[in-house]
């Protein structure tokens, strides 16, 4: 095998072999490292021992971090989205070494630990979420123990970050405990996280996340394994000054949670009582079974704006009205079973108390990009629908023409939106999750409208 090659196997990831920096020797990770524990005898560690000695054959291990100014982020990215997380994460630590750190806060992030740890490279990991030491009560004590097991777990010092103590003071003081059920969780996590982010990462080159692209549909389904930086800036300061690694990006939640099993890793005891997303206290609460693990946080918002800025970049800055009407390249749904209404035709339907039939109305701006989105899975489900002979008719009315209209009229606030018009009913049903699949909105269906 050709110096620098590894060749790798993480069961469900596939066997490949691939040209990325080698991870320290086997009986590095199985030996005492600096800033790490030895557990030869632990389940944990007889696993790890498994994992890593068919997981890296090396013929000359690097320690030096490379450099970075001259890579090809985009290009890299398309290379190493086939690769294991535990690949992706060695390259983040020998390409930065102590200039990349791990942001650390819940179950993804303790799976991203493991990795680093299974590389047998010293690194970095810091929080942004530990706040609540200004504001008692706003994390669970679960996840406070969680940092501790975490810590004590990989025998590491956590760097915490903490938000400006005039700041947090002026905001509670001019808008109370818990402003953001009136006005949005924006501010609040500006305030408490986002700055502090934004301040840790200007001491850094890169930094790695947690992030899977099936969290969110709507913010997260384009997550890049590596990328630079959009949202963020780093120690040199500037756009395109800090790399960001989502090494997660392509696993699923299933397969998260299997490693962590595997692994026997620490990780938050509110994920036993039905949590899966865990934030801040005042804004999490457990998901019922087939609800998508974001809608226990910021529940009480539209779901296209579950994101609290820490990685705003996942969406193009200004993408609500950067593709405006003019630039819109073609609408969606211009053909097949769902039915194009006219603002006359919906009007008449909301207004009648004898309506002939049920209808599921997808109120869309064809720019958007959560509308977008959905594209595929609705036009199935009017398929499917029209192919039963369903009672349901599926239709779709571009809100964005006329958003006073669709405003007043449904209480639209974003794209898209979707109601259900219920037959012989003067009213209509909003449709509350972010879930947009084919599965779901015809359970949702069903619920309220029937076979």
């Amino acid at each position: 095998m050709a110096s620098g090659s590894i060749t790798s196997s993480l069961g469900m990831y596939g066997r490949k072999e691939v040209p990325v920096s080698g991870f320290a020797s086997c009986s590095h990770i199985c030996q005492p490292v600096p800033g790490f524990r030895s557990k030869r005898s632990s389940p944990r560690t007889r696993a790890a021992q498994q994992v890593t000695s068919a997981t890296a054959t090396i013929d000359k291990p690097q320690t030096a971090a490379a450099p970075a100014a001259s890579l090809d982020w985009s290009q890299l990215a398309q290379q190493m989205d086939s690769q294991s997380p535990l690949q992706i994460i060695d390259h983040a630590l020998a390409t930065f070494g102590d200039e990349v750190a791990i942001a650390f806060s819940g179950a993804e992030d303790v799976a991203v630990i493991e990795y680093a740890h299974l590389t047998g490279r010293p690194f970095r990991v810091f929080s942004h979420v530990f706040y609540a030491v200004w504001t008692p009560g706003r994390l669970d004590k679960e996840t406070y123990e969680l940092f501790d097991r975490v810590e004590r777990h990989y025998n590491i010092r956590i760097e915490y970050t903490f938000p400006d103590a005039q700041e947090t003071m002026d905001l509670v003081r001019a808008k109370g405990m818990f402003s953001f059920y009136q006005d949005g969780h924006q501010e609040c996590c500006r305030v408490r996280k986002v700055r502090p982010l934004r301040r840790q990462l200007k001491t850094l080159k890169a930094w790695i996340t947690g992030q899977r692209r099936d969290q969110s549909p709507g913010t997260r389904a384009a997550v890049s394994v590596v990328q630079v930086d959009p949202a963020f800036e780093g120690t040199s300061g500037g756009p395109g000054s800090l790399v960001k690694y989502n090494p997660l990006a392509g696993m699923t939640g299933k397969e998260t949670w299997n490693f962590l099993r595997v692994m026997d890793v620490p990780v938050n005891e509110l994920h036993s009582k039905g949590y899966v997303s865990i934030g801040c206290q005042p804004c999490t609460r457990p998901v019922l079974p087939n609800q998508h693990e974001r809608e226990g946080r910021w529940w009480w918002e539209d779901a296209a704006g579950k994101e609290c800025g820490l990685h705003s970049g996942n969406v193009s800055v200004g993408s609500a009205e950067q593709g405006s009407k003019a630039e819109a390249q073609r609408d969606l749904w211009p053909e097949g079973k769902v039915q194009a209404l006219s603002q006359e035709e919906l009007s008449s339907l909301a207004c009648s108390e004898s309506r002939e039939q049920d209808t599921l109305v997808a109120l869309y701006a064809p720019w958007c990009q959560y509308s977008q989105a959905m594209e595929g899975s609705y036009s199935e489900l009017a398929e499917q629908y029209a192919a039963r002979g369903s009672h349901v008719r599926i239709a779709k009315f571009q809100a964005d023409t006329d958003r006073e209209f669709s405003q007043q009229t449904f209480g639209l606030q974003t794209f898209p939106t979707i109601v259900m018009l219920p037959k012989s009913r003067k009213q209509y049903i909003r449709y509350p999750s972010e879930r947009r699949d084919v599965e779901t909105l015809d359970l949702w269906i069903k619920s309220v409208v029937g076979q």
